[in-house]
């Protein structure tokens, strides 16, 4: 027993002692401190008094026992316990409280941010309608008073059990024989504990009232209902009465002795429960409300819906009605012109395999399965970028040993980064920066990937870095290049025997302790992926699920949103986070973009933007919303590791973007919160529903956000926007579209629009668009033409919506890819773009436009202009291929008219045209 025990507690200080060295190797010592003495203190404050509670009143019940135990026939079992408690108090003593004083001091050791919150509160400044109280009781002091009031009745509660065991087992109480009952003083001792038992109860029926504002008491929304104010909240009112009264008798009754009239209070008072609890609210709610529910609730209907709006930040969002014009005419998109460049036509969940065949270089590295959408300024001209990072994939190393794996293959190399609105000739990516070293227009940078999304996705994975001056390299830096020496701060120096002891013990690894790698300047490094850091760095927030790389000042860094959130928000609209931010790339396995945990929320600022640095895993937090009173609170609990909105860097503030998960909380909310009227939110007349992904049926998820640049009607200038659609509730058509400003360097920054479609105009939604355009007579024939000789497979990527022409469009573009062959991957054939009822297909987005628009869009989509455009020679060859793709529909078509006329001989000599046609496209593709 003693060599367990000193192995968990080895194992348990390991844990520790590593944790400290860990947050210390970044410099956030501070936040280890403060969670570490503040659970420690929580632990031993809350285990000691359980344990000093429930053991004082056993060892009390032991002091009262009779000193003469009437004689009769007893239990043998009980005689034996006697026995034990007699001879062994103190060990019984101890024991009763060690195990329910670990107990205590766990669950109280997990509410530290609880405790630190209240400790700390910062007011909002706005006050509950219901109690005049500020917004901050219900978020920080409701939830702690919550859990002390819980703790004091558990406590009293084993308390009264452990002492009633302890009168029986002494003989102080007897239920049987002559003298059935208890001693004086043991009546006394058991009256005073549940007399203080059911003033806490009491206090909790009191606190009750306020949780009614937190709570979903009405089946249609959170917060304070009709039933709630009107019967709810005076039945909590008269319960903590009767419960103080009921509580008065017993404590009187360790006088008197006359346990008929408490015990009937105590009977009455749980009677009480029922009928006021469930009985008197649920007659309330059937005879009163449900009639005529709509009057009823009206006003706390509108409360629901002002606190929701200002809890989610949705409040200012902009509804604009909009007739959206379904006739297409020459020339239609010249006041649009600026925002076609912007339609992005590299789509990020499409294209890793092509960066993986094309950038991967060695099997060694990877790219993630989902890319990234950033921002850069090339050549002065802001352009979107399909971005990703070339990070370590240890499981392509082909000699497997201890020493390859740690201390060899340790890290990424370089960012790759392509032109989101154009591709080469040959359908692949128009590059940006490529290659190892990376070239390209992105300033020089450190490439070095020792932290990252895939870098450190195992959790007992690790990498053992660094060497004394002098020494001879042995990480492998590049292919066929000299090897490289870990130089950065990142990472826990294990050069001594105590703390290579301390993490062989914590990864299991012998090695560590064994091996003439690990020197006197090595460095382990560990817990890499950016996410993680950040989560543990900052453990008060929670983190968008997709970081995203970018060059900041010459480095590749990792941005990750954090946010401040609550679920104590009064009469705000609870959502559970992981449903409402699942979609279909959350939905997709083997993605690093991971969905929320399943927390229920009804408060949500995007309050930090924090940067991970890919070569040495400094984590920096900045106050982004610092209006935000949550945030506040935290900064006056961990001042230190948060630095202010004016530190950050121009150059970081270029890549900032409005976050994707605060979005689809804030899309979902608006769905129905869009609606102001509580008359009209009541009968759910004006509802939306995000639409399902069209191209991803498969994952029957919705739809993803989209990272556009939008040119809004009747604003100049086209702004980097992420958008969405709405479709009716329960249909497919379009009911709105909604953008946010995401442009983080915009004054106009997190700035919501939406556009209502009219309800007397069928405008098709996404789904039903993508129908059309696959359907579409000439872009199936041309697909069916182009894959028919089984040399290549079409697939469709992101499905876009635009704002354009006084209208909807949709563009997508079409991939190539030859089925079930070693190093195929996807490239850019052709695009298919919708406005209204009119279909356009092309082998780039000018030609998919100008045959909607009758020849003539009004407007040159960029895709010509600059290094990254396509070249006149494959200009030409697109278009002759498009040419005999068309002529080769036109063959089908007459094809199958022959055959259904009976005329085999035409129908045979139109099919033998349609191959020729097919012949002429695969040659001007150079295929």
């Amino acid at each position: 027993m003693v060599v367990a025990v000193l192995v968990v507690a080895f194992a348990i200080f390991t844990n520790v002692w590593t944790s400290r060295l860990w947050f210390d190797s970044f410099d956030f010592g501070s936040v280890f401190n403060t969670m570490l003495l503040t659970r420690t203190g929580l632990f031993l404050v809350f285990g000691l008094v359980m344990a000093g509670l429930v053991s004082a009143n056993a060892a009390l019940a032991y002091r009262l026992r009779p000193r003469f135990r009437p004689q009769g026939p007893t239990s043998p079992l009980l005689e034996r316990y006697r026995e034990i408690v007699e001879t062994r108090f103190i060990w019984v003593m101890v024991a009763i409280g060690v195990v329910v004083g670990l107990f205590a001091g766990a669950a109280a050791s997990g509410q530290a941010l609880t405790f630190l919150a209240w400790s700390e509160k910062t007011g909002f400044g706005v006050t509950d309608p219901q109690y005049g109280l500020d917004v901050s009781f219900f978020v920080f002091t409701y939830p702690w008073l919550r859990f002390v009031l819980s703790f004091a009745f558990t406590a009293l509660t084993i308390s009264v059990i452990a002492a009633a065991v302890m009168h029986y087992v002494m003989g102080a109480v007897r239920f049987s024989g002559p003298r059935r009952g208890g001693t004086t003083s043991a009546q006394a001792h058991l009256s005073v504990l549940v007399g203080l038992t059911l003033l806490v109860r009491g206090a909790s029926y009191w606190m009750d009232q306020y949780g009614l504002e937190t709570t979903k008491t009405s089946p249609l929304f959170t917060g304070i209902s009709y039933t709630a104010d009107n019967a709810t909240a005076n039945a909590k009112l008269i319960l903590a009465i009767a419960a103080g009264i009921v509580a008065l008798l017993f404590l009187a009754n360790a006088v008197l002795h006359r346990w008929v009239i408490p015990t009937a209070g105590l009977v009455l008072l749980i009677l009480s429960a029922i009928v006021l609890g469930y009985v008197y609210p649920g007659t309330v709610q059937y005879f009163s409300v449900r009639p005529s529910e709509e009057l009823r609730e009206r006003a706390y209907i509108q409360r629901n819906i002002d606190a929701t709006r200002a809890a989610y930040g949705v409040a200012d969002s902009e509804v604009t009605d909009y007739s959206a014009t379904q006739t297409a005419t020459a020339g239609q998109l010249r006041t649009d012109a600026e925002a076609l460049p912007g339609i992005r036509l590299i789509d990020p969940s499409a294209v890793s395999p092509t960066y993986e065949q094309l950038q991967q270089v060695r099997g060694y590295y990877q790219f993630p399965k989902i890319l990234d959408v950033d921002r850069y300024t090339i050549d002065g001209q802001e352009t979107d970028a399909v971005v990703a990072v070339r990070e370590m994939n240890l499981d392509g190393v082909e000699g497997q040993n201890w020493n390859n794996l740690k201390t060899v293959y340790t890290h990424g190399f370089g960012l790759v980064s392509a032109y989101g609105n154009r591709a080469q000739a040959t359908g692949e990516p128009q590059w940006i920066t490529e290659g190892i070293p990376p070239t390209g227009a992105i300033a020089e940078h450190e490439p070095r990937v020792y932290f990252g999304e895939l870098q450190g996705a195992n959790p007992n994975e690790y990498s053992i870095v660094g060497a004394p001056a002098g020494a001879a390299p042995i990480e492998l830096d590049t292919p066929g290049g000299p090897n490289y020496t870990y130089t950065g701060k990142g990472g826990v120096a294990i050069g001594s025997l105590w703390h290579k002891l301390l993490y062989a013990a914590k990864f299991a690894d012998i090695n560590i302790l064994l091996s003439d790698r690990v020197n006197s300047a090595s460095k382990i490094i560990y817990d890499r992926t950016p996410r993680e850091r950040v989560q543990q760095a900052a453990p008060w927030l929670k983190v968008d699920g997709d970081a995203y790389p970018a060059v900041v000042e010459g480095r590749i860094v990792w941005v990750v949103d954090g946010y401040t959130t609550s679920n104590s928000y009064p009469n705000s609209e609870r959502i559970n986070l992981a449903q409402t931010t699942a979609d279909s790339q959350t939905a997709t396995p083997g993605t690093q973009v991971v969905a929320q945990p399943g927390d229920q929320i009804n408060y949500m600022r995007n309050s930090v933007k924090a940067v991970v640095d890919a070569y040495d895993g400094t984590v920096k937090l900045y106050a982004w919303d610092d209006t935000d009173p949550v945030l506040k609170t935290w900064q006056k609990v961990f001042g230190s590791v948060i630095q202010p909105k004016s530190a950050i860097p121009a150059d970081l503030l270029a890549h900032l973007r409005y976050p994707q998960d605060q979005f689809k909380v804030q899309r979902q909310i608006l769905s129905r919160y869009h609606q102001t009227d509580p008359g009209t939110w009541y009968r759910n007349s004006s509802l939306w529903d995000i639409p399902n992904d069209p191209v991803n049926a498969s994952a029957s998820s919705k739809e993803q956000p989209f990272y556009l640049s939008v040119k809004w009607p009747g604003d100049p200038n086209a702004t980097f926007s992420l958008t969405t659609a709405y479709v009716a509730n329960g249909r497919s058509n379009l009911a709105a579209y909604m953008a946010v400003n995401a442009d983080a360097a915009s004054p106009d920054y997190g700035k919501i629009r939406i556009l209502q479609m009219s309800d007397t105009t069928q405008i098709d939604g996404p789904g039903q668009s993508f129908n059309a355009m696959t359907t579409n007579e000439t872009v199936s024939a041309a697909l069916r033409n182009f894959t028919a000789q089984g040399s290549a497979q079409a697939s469709f990527g992101n499905l876009l919506t635009l704002p354009l022409g006084g209208g909807l469009l949709y563009a997508m573009p079409v991939y190539a890819q030859r089925p079930g062959a070693t190093g195929s991957y996807p490239v850019l054939r052709f695009v298919v773009v919708r406005f209204g009822q009119s279909v356009g297909f092309g082998t780039s987005l000018q030609a998919a436009l100008d045959q909607v628009f009758q020849g003539n869009a009004g407007a040159d989509t960029g895709e010509d202009e600059g290094t990254g455009g396509t070249p006149p020679a494959g200009e030409a060859d697109n278009a002759a291929a498009l040419s005999a793709l068309d002529d080769a529909s036109t063959a089908y078509s007459d094809a199958q008219k022959a055959l259904t006329a009976g005329n085999l001989g035409e129908y045979q000599t139109k099919i033998n045209q349609m191959q020729e046609d097919l012949v002429r496209a695969q040659r001007a593709l150079g295929r």
